[in-house]
């Protein structure tokens, strides 16, 4: 069965749908079979690893999912595209526990020869990241170390404890993403310190770095360990997907 993992913070701009390109596409390289699904209208996730929206959702199109999952230039990483139909936003996010348990069902029993499904959330509180919560059975939360992070921060969390309180109690907060972190400013460094002091080894240690290479990357339809292999994010998502297989 595959691990569902959701990658969720309401703030955009944090590094959400980096995060979900480069740990599908690290994992991938590592011979793990996975697969980003896409739920965020605005497709990022899916033009971001070259390929084009759907003109419907696949997860509400009517047709098994398997039918619509697009193979990216890279063995073992595939996209489930998301769609900038606000029809189907709108059906996507209706009734969170019909939703999700619809969610749950189609990708744990379509899908078994995947090993990782990552769902690309929008940056928001709404009823897409509720059903995705739903249906995960680990949240990652990419925040920046910049400030409001902690503010941002806890909101997420809250939404992650009521959704394993009623609709899915095996749902884990599998790891906090520091991003945007550079070294030589005094508050990267003090917003590092006060999340890892609140929440421990729930912090991946991996810090993922401001890079223009991470920047660049999805315009390329890439990830960063493809577009620049060698430079500072490509090291820094490496070894957060080393983290994430030593504990599997």
């Amino acid at each position: 069965m595959a691990k569902i993992i959701s990658i969720a913070n309401q703030k955009g701009g944090v590094g959400k749908t980096t995060t979900a390109i480069n740990l599908a596409a690290g994992l991938a390289k590592a011979g793990r079979t996975t697969l980003v699904v896409d739920i965020d209208p605005q497709c990022n996730a899916t033009s971001g690893l070259g390929v084009e929206p759907a003109l419907r959702h696949p997860l509400v199109a009517g047709q098994p999912i398997g039918e619509s999952i697009v193979a990216t230039t890279q063995d073992r990483l595939r996209v489930l595209p998301g769609s900038h139909s606000l029809t189907d936003a709108d059906a996507l996010s209706a009734s969170n526990r019909e939703r999700a348990s619809s969610l749950r069902r189609q990708l744990n029993t379509e899908l078994s020869e995947i090993d990782y499904i990552f769902l690309d959330c929008p940056p928001s509180l709404g009823q897409l990241t509720r059903a995705a919560l739903a249906a995960a059975h680990e949240v990652y939360i990419p925040i920046q170390c910049e400030y409001f992070a902690m503010e941002g921060l806890s909101q997420i969390i809250e939404l992650a404890r009521q959704s394993k309180a009623r609709d899915n109690h095996r749902l884990e907060i599998g790891g906090i993403v520091l991003t945007m972190y550079d070294p030589e400013l005094e508050l990267s460094n003090e917003v590092a310190a006060e999340v890892r002091g609140y929440f421990a080894e729930t912090v991946f240690e991996s810090l993922i770095p401001r890079d223009v290479h991470i920047s660049e990357s999805p315009s390329h339809g890439l990830s960063v360990l493809d577009y620049a292999p060698r430079a500072r994010g490509a090291r820094a998502y490496t070894e957060l997907v080393m983290e994430v297989i030593d504990r599997e």
